[in-house]
C-alpha cells in the first residue's frame, strides 16, 4: 500500500493544486518511483489511498498496466489519518493475498530502497522467531536534521519507544533513529481501531509495549519530503 491521502499542510502553496505525491524529483512524480520499485520488487498489487485532489492521481497512475501491475484505490472524503486510512483499506490488501502480512509506503518520501531485499532480509529475520507474536517490521533511517532527538529505539531487532533501563545512556541515544514510513504490518495490528482518522504512531507504540513490533535499520538514500524547502535541496541533487 501507498499512502497518498495526505493534505500536505507544510508543502502548501505546491499542494494548493497538485497532491503531494505527484510533486516531480527530476520530472518523476514520487509516487511513481515506488510504484517502479514496487514492480522490480516483483509484487503486482498495489492499494494506493487518496483524499485531497486524490483525482489528480487516478488520472495519473491510471490503473497500473503501464507499470506491469494491478493498482486499486481507495477513495477517502476525508482523509483518515495513517492508521485509518489502511483499516480502511483492509479488504483490497487482503484479497487475494496468501497471508496477513503487507508492505505499507508513506508516498511522499523519496527513497532507494530495494523492495526486494527488503522482503528478503525480512523472511531471514522472522526465521527461528515467534513470529505469530510479531504485528510490525519497521525500517529505520539515521535521523535527519529535521529530526534529530530520532522516533524510536532500535535494541538488535527490537523496536521500543522507550530506552532500555539496562541499557547506558550514551548508547541508546545511539540507538534512536527515525521512523522512514514503511514498514510491514499484519492484520491484526489494526484490529482494536475503528475506521475513524487515527495515526499509526499510537498504534505502532501500544505494540511496541507488548514487544510485537521489530525493525532494521536503512541507511541508503531516503528523504522525507516535507516542505519546498527540501524538495528544491533534492531536485538540486544529482
Amino acid at each position: 500500500m501507498i499512502l497518498a491521502a495526505g493534505r500536505g499542510e507544510r508543502m502548501r502553496p505546491l499542494t494548493d493544486t497538485t497532491p503531494k505525491p505527484l510533486l516531480e524529483v527530476h520530472g518523476k512524480p514520487l509516487i511513481e518511483y515506488h510504484i517502479e520499485r514496487l514492480a522490480a520488487a516483483g509484487i503486482k498489487r498495489i492499494v494506493i489511498n487518496h483524499a485531497w485532489l486524490g483525482e489528480q492521481i487516478v488520472q495519473r497512475i491510471g490503473n497500473g498496466s503501464r507499470f506491469n501491475v494491478d493498482i486499486v484505490y481507495s477513495k477517502e472524503e476525508t482523509a483518515l489519518e495513517t492508521a485509518g486510512g489502511i483499516k480502511k483499506a483492509l479488504p483490497h490488501l487482503c484479497e487475494h493475498n496468501d497471508s496477513d502480512a503487507f508492505l505499507v509506503v508513506n508516498g511522499d518520501v523519496f527513497t532507494d530502497i530495494c523492495f526486494a531485499n527488503l522482503l528478503e532480509n525480512l523472511r531471514e529475520h522472522v526465521t527461528g522467531l515467534k513470529k505469530e507474536l510479531l504485528l510490525a517490521h519497521l525500517i529505520l533511517v539515521p535521523n535527519p536534521p529535521h529530526n534529530p532527538e530520532g522516533d524510536f529505539y532500535l535494541h538488535g531487532c527490537n523496536v521500543s519507544k522507550e530506552q532500555s533501563g539496562d541499557t547506558k545512556i550514551e548508547q541508546c541515544r545511539s540507538n534512536k533513529y527515525t521512523f522512514s514510513g514503511i514498514g510491514v504490518y499484519r492484520k491484526a495490528l489494526f484490529d482494536n481501531i475503528s475506521q475513524a482518522s487515527q495515526r499509526l504512531a499510537p498504534v505502532l507504540v501500544d505494540a511496541m509495549t507488548k514487544n510485537q513490533v521489530s525493525g532494521s535499520l536503512y541507511q541508503g538514500v531516503w528523504v522525507d519530503i516535507g516542505t519546498p524547502e527540501r524538495l528544491t535541496q533534492l531536485n538540486a541533487q544529482r
